[in-house]
């Protein structure tokens, strides 16, 4: 008769699961021990269960299948939230598996007591407890059924000793996998909205992860009505290569040209975004929005017509209703505008005689240039991910994933750990942030112990650099940002990794060379320009004004010497220009 962990390990097995990340504890030994007894799905073992549930999430991100992770009771357990948040919010499908006390001491304050299923509800789109071992396998099926089709995270809160209980016996499902359809709106809301984009003068459509797939679509769309194409920062690996549409992206992130083309539509036709910055939907134009997920429609701003489907199957039904458009002056002035801003941030990327600190658009785009054509890129919230959004070059095969909407720390190194166990045989390039990589540094031994080769690219600016920004940004003199770092080089070399600092750009290729075509693991700290500022596409009176405040407050408090670095840096001359 097999235990209730082995009926778990084979129900996940026939979902094509081969791997489960986590750290073990005795609460799990029934679990890790089927493990072990199967053989077939590898235990992922990180040093951090945050990291754990991170390694699932970039796997689910980049496979489109269920990715599971594990946890002990308690601490063990708790440590997933932050992986979870950020998975559930990504919207990928990811099993957490939460040991649980035993049972019969649930209530009484027992040693490492908790309630999952009360904690994780928040960062789950389905969290049950399973008390009797007859609850198995449905529990389990609808847990990951949920997890699938509405891709977030479904976690089963399991006592440990019903690990070890015997298995009832029950049939289970077929495996279970997302299951394909069909998904557009009713034919008379396609005529209504053909109508509205007929009679637009100035159509801009604006782009985000659920473009997905629907590539060939959108450019057919863009050029049955000559309208300029922006993305959101989650659009940008399925929106922006071989797009003769694109004028970039929009948001905190963007281009003052994805900006303009919205602000100057008359008509904004959303597709497959849930883009949150509200300051930068347009003040006039009338807003189409289609989105797989009706909950979504008008939640950031309000609209003008709401349709339910996904991008691919809305554009194919749509597109016969469309009229061909001959007039292209809006898309031929967004282009020319997204031409002068591209020039603008190349010239930021160059070496700029030798340098010092190195420019860390510069380390961006050498990395986008020495890059395989298949590449997986993973930034660090901050700086790091400006510098992906800008640099970057998708081109259909690239993929572009981090903690986009979750906005955590520390997401690059554990992300690429998961995408590394998955395709082990793929280059996978984090870009790590100095403080990120500090936050969860001991996953560097991961990489070591499972022999993943990583490549990590540290924009080392001895700073917290985002935040400083917003600071500046806020008129506050910067205060609890600075970071007394470590050679990250001699820490990695330490951990058995292969290490290389620079602080000269013109040493900078040779390392990244050398690191990306490294046997194994690899680390380049680079050591970067601290005053560079990474400004929004328009900046508002109050951020001007900020900045100004930013300015009088820091020459006061007897730090004058660094209004002198900031002054020198392009971006700064751009916000009072």
């Amino acid at each position: 008769m097999p235990t209730i962990a082995q009926t778990i390990v084979e129900t996940i097995k026939d979902a094509g699961v081969r791997r489960v990340y986590g750290l073990p504890g005795d609460s799990l030994n029934g679990f890790t021990d089927a493990l072990r007894r199967d053989g077939t799905i590898a235990w992922q073992h990180v040093r951090h269960e945050e990291a754990a549930a991170f390694a699932a999430a970039a796997e689910a991100a980049l496979t489109g299948e269920l990715a599971v992770c594990a946890g002990s009771c308690g601490p063990g357990n708790t440590h997933l939230i932050n992986g979870l948040y950020d998975a559930n919010r990504s919207r990928v499908p990811v099993l957490a598996i939460a040991a649980q006390i035993p049972g019969a001491e649930v209530g009484g304050t027992y040693f490492q007591e908790t309630h999952p299923q009360d904690l994780f509800r928040e960062a789950s789109v389905y969290t049950e407890l399973v008390s009797v071992p007859e609850q198995l396998p449905h529990v389990l099926e609808i847990a990951m059924r949920t997890a699938v089709e509405q891709r977030g995270v479904a976690v089963v809160v399991i006592p440990g000793e019903v690990f070890l209980k015997d298995s009832p016996g029950t049939r289970r499902s077929a495996p279970i996998a997302y299951a394909p359809r069909v998904v557009r709106p009713a034919d008379a809301q396609l005529r209504q909205m053909a109508d509205m984009l007929d009679e637009a003068k100035n159509v801009t459509i604006l782009g985000g992860a659920g473009v997905e797939g629907a590539h060939d679509e959108l450019i057919a769309l863009a050029e049955r009505l000559k309208a300029p194409v922006v993305h959101a920062l989650r659009g940008k690996e399925f929106i922006e290569y071989d797009n003769p549409y694109d004028v970039g992206m929009t948001g905190l992130l963007g281009f003052s040209s994805g900006y303009r083309a919205i602000e100057s539509a008359d008509v904004l036709l959303m597709l497959g975004t849930d883009f949150p910055y509200r300051q930068f939907y347009p003040s006039k134009a009338r807003i189409i929005q289609v989105d797989i997920r009706g909950e979504q429609l008008g939640r950031r701003t309000p609209v003008d017509l709401g349709l339910v489907g996904s991008v691919k199957d809305t554009i194919d039904a749509l597109l016969p209703l469309l009229r061909e458009r001959t007039r292209s002056r809006h898309l031929d002035s967004s282009k020319r505008h997204y031409e002068k801003a591209r020039k603008g941030l190349d010239e930021l990327a160059d070496n700029d005689r030798n340098r010092t600190p190195i420019h860390p658009q510069y380390a961006a785009r050498l990395v986008d240039e020495l890059a395989s054509d298949d590449a997986v890129f993973i930034p660090d919230v901050g700086s790091p991910t400006v510098w992906a959004a800008r640099y970057l070059t998708m081109n259909g095969r690239r993929r572009l994933i981090g903690s986009f909407s979750h906005g955590s720390m520390a997401n690059a190194l554990p992300h690429a750990i998961g995408a590394q166990s998955a395709f082990p045989d793929r280059q996978v390039i984090a870009l790590a942030g100095d403080g990120g990589l500090a936050m969860l540094l001991g996953e560097l031994l991961t990489l070591r112990q499972l022999n993943l080769p990583v490549k990590l690219v540290v924009f080392n600016n001895a700073s917290l650099n985002f935040v400083e920004v917003e600071m500046k940004a806020a008129g506050f003199v910067n205060y609890g940002t600075e970071l007394d770092n470590p050679n990250f080089a001699d820490l990695a070399t330490a951990a058995g990794i292969h290490g290389r600092r620079v602080e000269q750009p013109d040493d900078l290729e040779a390392a990244l060379r050398e690191a990306l075509e490294h046997d194994g693991p690899a680390l380049v700290d680079v050591v970067t320009a601290r005053q560079e500022l990474s400004i929004p596409p328009t900046v508002t009176a109050a951020q001007a004004k900020g900045f100004t405040l930013y300015a009088m407050r820091t020459i006061m408090s007897g730090r004058g010497d660094e209004l002198v670095d900031l002054a020198e840096t392009n971006v700064f001359r751009r916000l009072f220009d």
